[in-house]
C-alpha cells in the first residue's frame, strides 16, 4: 500500500502504518501545487525586504542580514550546525515517524520549501534508508531542531544512516538507492528543522502502543478476578451507570465480557464471608477507565497536531511570512506527561493484584507465592519484585518534563517545552506497563489453573490456552525469566487479545 499525502488528513494510523508497517509514501498533486505556490512567495520575498529564515540569521542572530550569495550556505550551514545531538540512536520507528511528519507539514505548503525537499524525505522512507539520530538535543522548542538537522543532513549526504541492515555514509547510501544529496535553497534548511515532528511521531506510536494495552489491562485483570476467587458484581452496568465517566463504563463492560459465564466466579456468589473485593479489585475500572479518559484526551491533542502547520516563519496564501509559535511543543509535551502518569497508575493498581495473589493470607486459598512446594520453590514471588522495580520507574517516570523549561539561544528561546523528554519518557512507561501485566498475567493464570476443577470464562480460558503455548503451568521452579519474556511477547504481538476477541468479539 502507499500511503498519499496530500498534507491534511494524516492518522495516528498512518504514522503507525509507515513507521512500522513499511509503507511506502507518495505526494498527491494537491500537495505539490500548494508546495510550488509556497516557493514562489518565498521566492518573491528573498528579492525584497529582510524576512526571518529567508535572509536573516536564526534564533538570536536573527538580526543579521544575509546577502543573496550567502544564502544557500546559510541553509546548509544551519543543518550542519544544528545536527549537534549526542547519545544512542533514537529507534528506526521514531525516525521514520519524524521524516514522514516533516514532509506532512512541508505538504501543507506553508513552509516554502519546493517539492523537491518534501520528496526527498519520503525517497528516504520509500527506499528505507533511516539516518541516525541520537537521543538527546531536542528541547520541543523550536521544535525538534537538533533531531530533525540530523534528518535533513542525510538528503544533504552528509552524516551516517541505516540502510540495508548496516550503517553506511549518508552519501553512500543514496547512490545505493540511485538517489542524489539535494542542495538547499532559500528557507528550506529551517523548513526541514522547525517541527515537533519527533515529539509527535512518538506521542502517536505511544497512544496507539497504550490503546492496545488498556484493553490488554482489562483482560489480565479478569483472569486475576478468577484468581482471587472475586465477584463481578462490583462491575455491573448499572452500577457504573451512577458514575458515568466514559472510560469507567468501557473497561466495565470489557470486565463483564470477558468475566462472562465463568464458573469461578459463580461458585461463590453465596456463602462467601467477604463482603466486599479489595480496591485493587473493585476499583479496576475506575483506574483503567481513567486511564482511558487521559489517552482520549491525548488522542484529540495528536489529532490537532497532525492537522497543523508547524514552523516558523510561516508562509501564508495571501503572500506574508510572519514569525509564529507554533513550533512550540507545550500542548504535546503535556499530553505525553498526563498518559505517562496515567498509565504509570494503571501498572501500580496491577501490581497490588499481583501481590495479592501471592499472598498466601490474602490469596483465598492458594499457595504461598503460588509454589509447587513452598519452601523448596519460590514460585512467582521474584516476578514480583521485577513488577515492583518496574512500578518504581514509572513513578520516577511521571514526574512531568513539561514543567523544566531552560532558557537557550542567547535568551531569544527563553522558553521551552522539553517535550521531547515527556514523549522519551513516556515510551518507556508503555514498555514498563507491558511487562507488569505480562507477569500479572502468567501468575493469574498458573493461580486459575491451581483452582481446578473449577474452570474459568470461556474468554480468560481462551486466553490461558494461548499462553500456554508459550508459557507452561504450574509446577516446580524453573527459569522464570523467558516465561514471562515469552508473555510480554504475546502481549505486544496481540495473540492474547486476539484468542480472548474469539470469544467475546471486538472489545473497546
Amino acid at each position: 500500500m502507499t500511503i498519499a499525502l496530500d498534507g491534511p488528513g494524516v492518522t495516528i494510523a498512518d504514522v503507525v502504518a509507515v513507521a512500522r508497517g513499511g509503507e511506502s509514501v507518495e505526494l498527491t498533486p494537491a500537495a505539490i501545487a500548494r508546495l510550488d505556490n509556497a516557493r514562489e512567495i518565498v521566492k518573491r520575498l528573498a528579492e525584497g525586504e529582510p524576512t526571518y529564515g529567508v535572509s536573516t540569521g536564526f534564533g538570536s542572530l536573527a538580526t543579521v542580514a544575509i546577502p543573496p550569495e550567502k544564502r544557500a550556505e546559510l541553509q546548509a550551514s544551519l543543518v550542519r550546525s544544528h545536527a549537534a545531538g549526542m547519545g544512542d540512536p533514537v529507534e528506526r520507528e521514531v525516525v521514520r515517524a519524524m521524516v514522514f511528519l516533516r514532509a506532512r507539514t512541508l505538504a501543507l505548503g506553508s513552509s516554502g520549501a519546493r517539492p523537491l525537499v518534501a520528496n526527498a524525505l519520503l525517497d528516504l522512507i520509500n527506499n528505507d534508508i533511516t539516518p541516525l539520530v541520537p537521543e538527546y538535543g531536542s528541547l520541543g522548542a523550536s521544535g525538534d531542531l537538533a533531531p530533525l538537522a540530523h534528518v535533513a543532513l542525510a538528503l544533504l549526504g552528509e552524516g551516517t544512516v541505516e540502510h540495508a541492515g548496516r550503517l553506511s555514509p549518508a552519501a553512500d547510501a543514496l547512490s545505493a538507492a540511485g538517489l542524489e544529496p539535494i542542495a538547499l535553497v532559500e528557507k528550506e534548511g529551517l523548513a526541514l528543522t522547525n517541527g515537533t515532528d519527533g515529539i509527535l511521531g512518538m506521542l502517536c506510536l505511544a497512544a496507539h502502543d497504550a490503546a492496545e494495552l488498556l484493553k490488554q489491562a482489562d483482560i489480565v485483570a479478569s483472569l486475576t478476578v478468577e484468581a482471587l476467587m472475586a465477584t463481578d458484581r462490583a462491575f455491573a452496568a448499572d452500577l457504573q451507570a451512577l458514575r458515568p465517566h466514559p472510560g469507567q463504563g468501557t473497561s466495565a463492560s470489557n470486565l463483564r465480557r470477558v468475566l462472562a459465564g465463568s464458573p469461578i466466579v459463580a461458585s461463590h456468589r453465596s456463602d462467601d464471608a467477604r463482603v466486599q473485593d479489595a480496591y485493587s479489585i473493585r476499583c479496576t475500572p475506575q483506574v483503567n477507565g481513567a486511564a482511558r479518559d487521559t489517552l482520549d484526551h491525548v488522542v484529540t491533542v495528536a489529532g490537532w497536531e497532525l492537522s497543523s502547520a508547524i514552523d516558523n516563519p510561516m508562509v501564508l496564501p495571501d503572500g506574508r511570512v510572519e514569525s509564529c509559535g507554533n513550533f512550540h511543543g507545550a500542548p504535546l509535551g503535556f499530553a505525553a506527561d498526563f498518559l505517562a502518569i496515567a498509565l504509570a497508575e494503571v501498572g501500580a493498581i496491577a501490581e497490588r493484584r499481583l501481590d495479592r495473589m501471592l499472598d498466601k493470607t490474602r490469596n483465598h486459598g492458594l499457595a504461598p507465592f503460588l509454589a509447587d512446594d513452598p519452601g523448596v520453590h519460590s514460585g512467582m514471588m521474584i516476578g514480583q519484585y521485577t513488577v515492583a522495580s518496574m512500578c518504581a520507574h514509572n513513578r520516577r517516570l511521571a514526574a512531568p518534563a513539561s514543567v523544566d523549561s531552560m532558557p537557550t539561544s542567547g535568551m531569544q528561546e527563553d522558553h521551552v517545552s522539553m517535550a521531547w523528554g515527556a514523549v522519551r519518557k513516556l515510551r518507556i512507561v508503555v514498555d514498563n506497563l507491558r511487562r507488569i501485566l505480562a507477569v500479572e498475567m502468567v501468575a493469574a493464570a498458573r493461580a486459575i489453573d491451581l483452582r481446578s476443577p473449577l474452570k474459568p470464562a470461556d474468554a480468560t480460558s481462551a486466553a490461558i490456552e494461548a499462553l500456554r503455548a508459550a508459557v507452561p503451568g504450574p509446577g516446580p521452579d524453573r527459569f522464570l525469566s523467558p516465561e514471562i519474556q515469552s508473555a510480554e511477547e504475546m502481549l505486544r504481538n496481540g495473540s492474547i487479545t486476539s484468542a480472548v476477541e474469539s470469544v467475546t468479539g471486538p472489545l473497546d
